[in-house]
């Protein structure tokens, strides 16, 4: 098992423990540190030798695992690249919520829901299991033709009801809430849940490796891909639906308080609600579900019960 993991089954069983944890691996700061500082702290928490059954005390210690689970993905030991880091995401899809959740023309909001949807699932893509998969095509391949479907799909579902109300002049003060208001919520809580579940669809075809309390692989598990799939899926959706359902939400209550006037108070409040409600969902739906997953005996391929007498195995879930 990677050192990542043992670390996030060691101080991460909580959902407590987990947001304070991605408090700190969030830390924009981690961007700037080198690939060689990254390769130093991964070496020296894998010659520690430390089984982690105890919360780590030692402060450089801590530091080096910090570095290593926001810079290196777990099963395939690999740097990943610094815009899909997990400390990049607040800034860089920030930009993209805020131009996004401007409902004006049509073919401006598709674009800008379209480099959205892309920047999450180039996202999903670095940062999902690493399991290798298939012999006879390229994985790689194949996600990214589903990856710009389901990013163009999205894209198209999120900016459809602002087609309907410009193209049949649907201008009513009903209409204008439901579309502008209510619609954006729930359609980007789906659509990114959606590019989850296409993007990593080779995760639950194929299946990802299963590990035993030590550490041990012991097989390859569909249900375990389905199961890491969902968690993430869902954390996802509740990340950009809480998002793009609150700011409205605040706004309202603002101009119903009327204590903002100014057009321009009102678009930094308004920036101010946006940027808040992100900061603060992010580490929450993080949070949700274990990044060392774990799943029951009795859940898994017979297969993979017959090989083993283990009762609890684990997985890593992905982000």
């Amino acid at each position: 098992m990677d050192a990542n993991l043992r670390f996030w089954r060691a101080e991460g069983q909580s959902f407590l423990q987990r947001f304070l944890l991605w408090t700190d691996v969030l830390d924009p700061l981690l961007l700037f540190k080198s690939a060689d500082e990254i390769r130093r702290a991964r070496l020296s928490i894998q010659s520690t030798g430390k089984t982690l059954n105890e919360p780590i005390q030692n402060a450089q210690t801590k530091q080096a695992f910090l570095l290593s689970l926001s810079s290196v993905h777990p099963d395939t030991d690999d740097i990943i690249p610094v815009l899909f880091r997990p400390p990049a995401f607040l800034p860089a899809s920030l930009p993209l919520v805020i131009t996004s959740s401007l409902q004006h023309q049509a073919r401006h909001n598709f674009f800008y829901q379209f480099l959205f949807h892309l920047y999450t699932t180039g996202f999903t893509i670095l940062n999902g299991n690493g399991t290798p998969k298939a012999e006879e095509y390229s994985i790689e391949e194949k996600q990214i033709f589903l990856s710009l479907g389901a990013v163009s799909y999205a894209a198209c579902i999120g900016t459809l009801p602002l087609v309907f109300m410009n193209r049949y002049t649907l201008k009513s003060p009903l209409t204008h809430l439901i579309i502008k208001k209510v619609l954006p919520a729930p359609l980007f809580g789906l659509m990114t849940a959606f590019t989850v579940v296409v993007t990593r669809s080779p995760e639950f075809d194929n299946g990802i490796e299963v590990m035993d309390r030590n550490g041990k692989v012991v097989g390859v598990s569909q249900k375990a891909g389905e199961k890491a799939v969902k968690e993430t899926a869902i954390s996802r959706a509740v990340l950009f639906g809480t998002t793009f359902f609150l700011p409205p939400v605040i706004m309202y209550l603002v101009e119903r308080a009327k204590k903002v006037k100014t057009p321009r108070t009102l678009a930094v409040t308004r920036l101010f609600a946006i940027t808040s409600v992100l900061t603060g969902m992010l580490p929450v739906s993080l949070s949700m579900f274990p990044q060392c997953g774990e799943i029951k005996r009795a859940d898994l391929e017979p297969e993979i019960v017959s090989s083993t007498e283990e009762t609890e195995f684990f997985y890593n879930r992905g982000i």
